[in-house]
């Protein structure tokens, strides 16, 4: 646990030192305060750059706050998601490539505190940017639109928080099972396509799959609750990173010792 802990501290160290610490969450919040603002004064940017003849007026009916939630997280789940994967891609391969992983291994550094290390630290940086963004938007719906209530706000939170984590976890498998960081970051995003496109051929067969996550917050922001797939689908996702956190190090070490 110690030498975890040392590990951790050393990731940590290197996020700031690559301005990871700085960039990420700014990246974050930008795409959480984009949609309410945009929403709010699309009819008055409209109105300003649109050629209208004298005493025209625009309206647009507003969007609702679970709308403008969703828009939030749907950009997070294609640009933030694609922010991830360049950062992380090369979470272990960079350093195997560079022969780093080899100069930490030979010391007595166990494969798993290795890992879990890195896992932690990049983990640690995805939540706080990601909390720090939506927390973004929560702020502007209230203050410009109608209210969100804290227990829907904090369980949308947490449901499209596992599907980061699960992303993550997901990238640091393959990019310990692989050198190249283009290769772990194409077959984390593979995978990511594979289980969308079968969740939503065979919905019922897959509701534990984590691409379904986010086709539950509509429900939570509308106020219909907490559903029983939804616990299905957390349970599900929470397996799938334990069991890809088993495995991580055992096979890479494998792959080192090989």
């Amino acid at each position: 646990m110690k030498i975890t802990w040392v590990l951790f501290k050393k990731e940590m160290m290197e996020s700031a030192r690559n301005f990871k610490w700085l960039w990420m969450p700014i990246v974050f919040i930008l795409f959480g305060v984009t949609e309410p603002l945009t929403a709010y004064y699309l009819p008055d940017i409209l109105q300003s750059l649109g050629d209208l003849p004298e005493g025209a007026v625009i309206e647009i009916p507003p969007p609702s706050s679970a709308e403008i939630l969703m828009s939030t997280i749907g950009q997070m789940n294609t640009l933030g998601v694609l922010v991830i994967i360049l950062a992380f891609m090369g979470i272990v391969s960079g350093e195997r490539k560079s022969g780093n992983a080899a100069m930490i291994l030979v010391k007595p550094v166990s494969f798993h505190a290795y890992i879990y290390s890195k896992w932690a630290a990049a983990l640690l940086l995805i939540w706080t940017s990601y909390i720090l963004g939506l927390a973004s938007t929560w702020y502007y719906i209230n203050l410009l639109f109608e209210n969100i209530s804290p227990a829907a706000f904090f369980q949308s939170l947490a449901v499209y928080g596992m599907w980061l984590t699960f992303l993550l976890t997901m990238l640091l498998f393959f990019s310990a099972m692989v050198k190249a960081s283009g290769a772990a970051a194409f077959s984390a995003v593979a995978v990511s396509i594979i289980l969308s496109f079968l969740s939503g051929s065979l919905p019922e067969k897959m509701k534990w799959s984590p691409s379904r996550l986010s086709s539950y917050i509509p429900e939570i922001v509308s106020g219909q609750g907490w559903a029983g797939d939804l616990t299905i689908a957390m349970l599900g996702t929470g397996g799938l990173c334990l069991l890809l956190l088993i495995l991580t190090p055992n096979l890479f070490r494998r792959k080192e010792l090989t």
